[in-house]
C-alpha cells in the first residue's frame, strides 16, 4: 500500500531531540525558570540604586548649599553614586569593595575578607566539633544511665535559658585570667550553643527503637554494647544529621556574637578598667581638694 503523497508522516517519538533539540529544550527551561529570577534581581538592584540616591542626596545638597552653588538632578545622581562614605553604598560600590577585599588583597592581610572569614570559620568549626562530641557523649550517657538522665538532662535544658551575651564576657575573663586566649574561648562559646541540639536529637534517636526491636536483640543474647552499635546508633543517625544542621548554625551565631561581646571585655581582661578608675579617682580627688581649698579661703575672708 503506497502512502498518499499529500500526507506528511508523523515524527517518531524522540525525533528532533538531537544536540540542537536538547540545546533548545535547555534554553527554554532556563528562560522559563531564570527569567522570573532575573526580573526580581533587576527590580531589587533598581530599588537599591533608588534608595542609595535618595539617602546620599542630602550630603550633596548640603555641600552645594555651603558652596552657594546650584546643582542639577544629573549632578546629584552622579555625586550620590561616587561618595567615599555614603549612607547607603550603591551596588557597583559594593561589588568594587568586594573585589578589592576578596581578590585584590592577600589572604594574610587584615584588610582581606578571606582572612576575617577564616577567623570566624575556624572558631565555628572547632566549636561545632567540640559541641558535637560533647553532645553525643552526653546523649549516650543519658540513655544508658538513669542517674545522668535525671541529673544531666535538666541542667542541659536550663543552660540554654541563660542569654549567651550574659555569660560570654565572664567566660572570656575567666579564661583570660588563666592564660587561655585566642581561638579557644570563641570555640567554647560556639560549643555551648551547638551541643544542646545534638544532645536532644541523639537522645531521641537512641531511644527511637521500639520495644519489639529491643526484645529481638535480647533474644539474640546481644549485650548492651552490641545493641548500641547494631540497633540504637543506626536508628539515631537521621536524628543526628538533623541536629547537626541546627548545631552548625548555632555555632556560627556563637562565633559571630563573641566577636562583638569581646569588645567591652577587653577593658576588664586587659586591666584597663583599673587604669580608668584610677584616672577618674585622681580627677575627683583633685576637684574635691580644689573645692575644699576654695571653701577654706572663703571662710578666712569672712
Amino acid at each position: 500500500m503506497r502512502a498518499d503523497p499529500g500526507t506528511v508522516p508523523l515524527a517518531a517519538p524522540g525525533a528532533g531531540t538531537g544536540r540542537s533539540g536538547r540545546v533548545g529544550l535547555w534554553l527554554r527551561g532556563v528562560a522559563g525558570t531564570g527569567l522570573p529570577v532575573l526580573t526580581v534581581v533587576l527590580f531589587i538592584v533598581a530599588l537599591w540604586y533608588a534608595g542609595a540616591a535618595w539617602m546620599n542626596s542630602q550630603w550633596v545638597l548640603d555641600q552645594a548649599a555651603r558652596a552657594d552653588q546650584e546643582v542639577s538632578l544629573s549632578e546629584i545622581l552622579r555625586d550620590t553614586m561616587m561618595q567615599e562614605r555614603p549612607k547607603l553604598p550603591a551596588p557597583h560600590q559594593v561589588a568594587a569593595e568586594l573585589y578589592d577585599t576578596v581578590l585584590a588583597k592577600p589572604v594574610t592581610s587584615k584588610r582581606s575578607l578571606v582572612y576575617h572569614a577564616w577567623i570566624t570559620l575556624s572558631a565555628t568549626l572547632l566549636g561545632f566539633g567540640i559541641g558535637t562530641v560533647l553532645g553525643i557523649l552526653l546523649a549516650v550517657g543519658i540513655v544508658h544511665n538513669r542517674a545522668m538522665d535525671m541529673g544531666v538532662m535538666p541542667w542541659a535544658i536550663a543552660s540554654q535559658t541563660i542569654p549567651i551575651l550574659a555569660i560570654a564576657p565572664m567566660i572570656i575573663v575567666v579564661l583570660n585570667s588563666v592564660g587561655i586566649q585566642g581561638l579557644l574561648p570563641k570555640a567554647i562559646i560556639s560549643a555551648y550553643l551547638s551541643f544542646f541540639p545534638v544532645v536532644v536529637g541523639m537522645v531521641s534517636g537512641l531511644r527511637s527503637p521500639d520495644a519489639m526491636q529491643l526484645d529481638l536483640m535480647r533474644t539474640y543474647s546481644a549485650s548492651r554494647g552490641e545493641t548500641f552499635w547494631k540497633l540504637r546508633l543506626p536508628a539515631s543517625l537521621p536524628y543526628l544529621f538533623a541536629s547537626l544542621k541546627v548545631g552548625v548554625a548555632a555555632a556560627l551565631v556563637g562565633a559571630r556574637l563573641i566577636q562583638d561581646a569581646t569588645k567591652p571585655v577587653k577593658i576588664l581582661a586587659g586591666g584597663e578598667l583599673k587604669k580608668k578608675l584610677t584616672v577618674v579617682a585622681s580627677k575627683f580627688s583633685a576637684a574635691a581638694t580644689e573645692k575644699i581649698t576654695q571653701a577654706g579661703g572663703t571662710a578666712e575672708t569672712v
